[in-house]
Formats: structure tokens, sequence, C-alpha cells
């Protein structure tokens, strides 16, 4: 197995690595310059005695090397792979021998992409030693800001994988398998993305659905008794006890907040425990809290711990406590257990086309709370009005979803149900359509907003879509038990609405908005990571 590495910059050759390869005739170069066939161009012309013969060799170079980039095409996936890269904040940038008019006239026959996609371009007329010497490599790095063993080098000959070995970084060869050594050999850039993605730094927040997928499917060991298995779009697991109840079981960080964290770690929890029907029973936590933490702020945690579990009739049973320089702030982890009657627990895998599809309460609950906690001065100094910061704080105590849950545990007609959390309703959407292998058609402009929600993520250029909301329950239901159960969930306070519909799975997920197709935004990270990410403005 080949060691582990990071990769934090990609540096491309150009030609043929970045363009069709063949634009370029190096054959008729050297009939014209009288380089031996076994010397490189650059470096034969730099060894003539003569100036004015180097000069007319570099003029030749440069009539060969303008006429090839007038010709020059986008090798296949090349620009699809830049853009793959700089949506994953993965800097790009060209190490060529080739001239800097050259690259950028070629440029211009791409579609996608300009040299403005490049952090950095270096070419001969950069005062550097070209390749094979690795010192162009040792430039982008610098100037990238990454460490050089962080580059990837990709090239299609043996100079590009020779400068990126000299400099210490990784390398990439494109056209097959080579006959030197390289860490990455393909045919093409269209198969260099998946090959090198495992080893691209992740962004913040949680692991994207297609790779959890595919590691779940390397690392399940089957068992008998796991009636609901580990998958992407299920919160919890169900473990069958002979003729008991299902035993039902969740984990869940807080990561966010300082403020009560233990009361988001409670409820975030047993929010999903309740979206499998299930009672939250019992509570284990692990604490981690940054160095120069006090006892006293160790002992506030326990204590909202300890109260919200009390008034949900949940045990908090221990767990772990730890003071480490792992965290820069606290973190809970809670593991839930709870148990549903055998025959009853709701398994999303029962989702059909033609369910509707409901929410309750609006968007973003949870995030709403969070940002006015967290950045309540700076939403003051952006204008938030007092009332709309009050109204907005006093939403965590709806980041519960237990009420409804529960009217939905004893409706027969509810399929499936499904908590929006991280990434928002945006996410969510997207994972329960995974979970119950359906299609979903959303109507755009029935997903009710909390005005106090419109105002902050306006204040903050955030969209609430994609914006963390424990809170919000997704209830599938078949269409005839639909309104009775609207009707239920009014009758005890609390708000519904239809917002949609289950579709064929080939159908995927579809925005409507006035009638007419809409586009429906997907989160790499969920909006409130870019606030604790991003300094304020």
């Amino acid at each position: 197995m080949a060691r582990s590495c990071r990769i934090a910059a990609v540096l491309f050759d150009f030609d043929g690595t970045l363009t069709h390869p063949g634009a370029l005739d190096f054959a008729a170069i050297r009939r014209e310059i009288g380089c031996p066939p076994e010397r490189p161009v650059l470096e034969f012309i730099e060894a003539m005695d003569n100036p004015e013969a180097r000069r007319r060799a570099h003029a030749v170079l440069d009539a060969h090397e303008m006429e090839a980039a007038l010709r020059s095409a986008p090798a296949p996936g090349a620009e699809a792979l830049v853009r793959q890269l700089a949506a994953h904040r993965i800097p790009c940038g060209i190490l060529t021998r080739n001239s800097r008019r050259a690259v950028h006239r070629a440029l211009e026959n791409f579609s996608a992409i300009g040299p403005e996609a490049f952090a950095v371009i270096i070419t001969r007329d950069t005062p550097v030693t070209p390749k094979p010497s690795g010192d162009g490599v040792h430039l982008a790095a610098e100037r990238c800001g990454v460490p050089v063993e962080e580059v990837l080098v990709v090239g299609d000959f043996v100079f590009d994988i020779e400068a990126g070995r000299r400099a210490g970084a990784i390398t990439a060869h494109v056209g097959g398998n080579p006959p030197f050594a390289c860490r990455y050999a393909v045919n093409t850039l269209e198969e260099l993305w998946e090959t090198i993605r495992l080893d691209v730094a992740l962004p913040p927040g949680k692991l994207p659905n297609d790779l959890l997928e595919r590691f779940l499917a390397e690392f399940q060991t089957p068992d008998p008794s796991l009636v609901v298995p580990p998958q992407v779009g299920h919160d919890t697991a169900a473990v069958a006890q002979g003729d008991a109840d299902t035993l039902v079981l969740t984990s869940d960080p807080i990561t966010f907040v300082t403020e009560r964290i233990g009361h988001y770690a409670v409820l975030v929890n047993a929010n999903d425990m309740a979206t499998a029907g299930a009672v939250p029973r019992w509570l284990l936590t692990t604490l981690l809290f940054p160095p120069r933490t006090t006892a006293g702020e160790i002992r506030r945690v326990m204590s909202d711990l300890a109260g919200v579990c009390r008034s949900h009739g949940i045990v908090l049973c221990g767990g772990h406590t730890e003071i480490t320089d792992a965290v820069t702030r606290p973190v809970v982890n809670g593991t839930m257990f709870g148990t549903v009657m055998r025959g009853q627990l709701i398994d999303k895998r029962r989702i059909r086309p033609g369910d509707r599809l409901l929410l309750t309460k609006a968007i973003a609950v949870e995030g709403t709370a969070i940002i006015a906690g967290e950045f309540e001065a700076e939403l003051r100094r952006r204008g938030l009005p007092r009332p709309v910061l009050q109204r907005a704080l006093a939403l965590a105590e709806e980041i519960g979803i237990l009420a409804e849950a529960a009217v939905c545990r004893d409706h027969a007609g509810v399929s499936g149900l499904h908590d929006v959390t991280e990434g928002g309703l945006a996410t969510a959407v997207r994972e329960l359509a995974d979970a119950g292998r359906c299609g979903l058609r959303l109507l755009v402009d029935r997903i009710p907003v909390f005005e106090e929600t419109r105002q902050i993520c306006s204040l903050l250029g955030i969209d609430p879509l994609g914006l963390i909301g424990s809170g919000s329950l997704l209830i599938c239901c078949r269409p005839e038990a639909a309104d009775g159960l609207c009707r239920q969930l009014t009758a005890a306070g609390i708000r519904v609405t239809e917002i949609g519909e289950v579709t064929e799975v080939e159908k995927g997920v579809r925005a409507e908005a006035g009638g007419r197709p809409a586009p429906w935004p997907a989160f790499e990270v969920d909006e409130i990571t870019r606030l604790f990410g991003t300094p304020m403005p």
C-alpha cells in the first residue's frame, strides 16, 4: 500500500496534458534549428555559442509554438477538472517549457477557463530553471502557499515527472502506464479526479454522501440482528432483540455552539431517535474541552445535559470528559439509545411514489438560533432590531421535533421521517431521497421561512436553504392520510406545510417555483460553517 499523502495544489504541464497532444511538431523544430533528436530543444538553443544563431533558433521555436497555440484544443476533461479543483479550493497552476505568450493564446481556445483559473503560470519566460529541474515546482508551491510535498505535478512526459520528483512533490502521469515511477497513472484527465480524490483535504462538515456510501459498502459487517444497518440518509441504526422491543441507536456531535451546548446535544440526538418512531431512553456523552477550560464551565455543561435529559425522561448514563488541545471550542458527542415496539419501526425504505412531502415549523430553526447567540454583537452592529434578535434566540427552544414525531408515530399513513440537520433543507431532501430510494418534487414557493431567519441570512449573505435546521421534520405520508395528519399536527399546535411529493427515483430531486422548473441548490458545507471559518468584514 502506498504511503498516505495530501494534495493541496495541482500543477499541470500544458502541451499534451491540458491540451490535446501533438499540436507542437518537435521534429520540424529540430530540423529547422539543427537540433539532434536526442537533445532537448531548449537546452540545445541555450548551448549555442553564437548569439545571433541563438536568437534565430528562439524565433523558430516561438513561431512553431504560436502556430500550435492557434490550433490547440483542451484535452478531454481538462476544463472540468480545473473547475472541480477550484470548487474544492485546490489552487491550480501551469508549469511548462512553452512561452507565456503561447500559453495565453492557447487558453483562448478554452471555453470554460482562462488564465485567471490558475494561481500561477510558470513558463520559460519565468526566471527559473525549466523542467526537468524542480525549481519551478518549488516556486509554484511558494506562490500557492502550500508545502511542496503537497503539490501534485501532472504531465505526459518524463520531464514533468522528474521535475516533481526532484522537488519532492507528488506526481501523476497522463497517457497510460509510464516506464518510470510516479504515484498516479491515468489514461486521461477525465479519470484523474476520482483517482486523487481520497488524497484531497475535505471541507468542514459531514463526509460527502457518495464517499460515505462507498465506505459503508466496504466496511459493513453482516449481522441478522441489525435490521437497519448504516446507510446514507438514515440517522439511526436498529437492532432486533428477539421478542422484545427493537433497540434504536444514534450518535451525533455538537460542534458549532458554546452556549447551552448540552441542550442542543440532547435534542439533536433525540430528534434522530424520533425519526425512527422510537422513544429516547438512554444517553452517553463524550465531552471535549479546549485548554484553559475551568471546572465551573464543565459543570455547567453537565448540568445542562442532566436537566434537559430529566425534562424528556432520558437517563444520562455517563461517558467521558477530557480537556485537550485537539479542540478549540467545546465539543459534545452524544450516543443515544431508545426503543420502539416490534413492527412499529418507521423505516424510510417504505417511502413510495405518490406520498406527500410535509415540513413542520420552518427551515433553518437551529441555524437561526445558533447565529443569533454566537454572532449577537455582529448582528446588532449590522442593524438587526433587538426584537428580531430576541425572537431568533428564542428559536433554541424549538429545535426539538419530539412532539410532531409523537403524532406521526401513531399515524398509520406515515411512511418516513427525516429531521433537517447539517446542510439545511437542501441537503436533507437529498438524504431523504437516497434513504427512501425515491425522487422528490419540491414546491419552492411553499417552503416556510421565519422572518427573523430571512433578516439574519440577508444581513450575513447566507442561504437559509443550506443552513443547519434541527427543529424541522420532513414527513412522507400516504396521500389518502396526509390531510388527516395535517389536521392532527395543527390541533397539537404544530405548524405544518405540504412542500412537495415523492416521485420515481429516476426523476431525482426537482424543484418548481411559480409552476416552472427552478434550481435546487447543493451545499458542499453548511452555510453556518462559512461564518465560523471566515472573518467578518
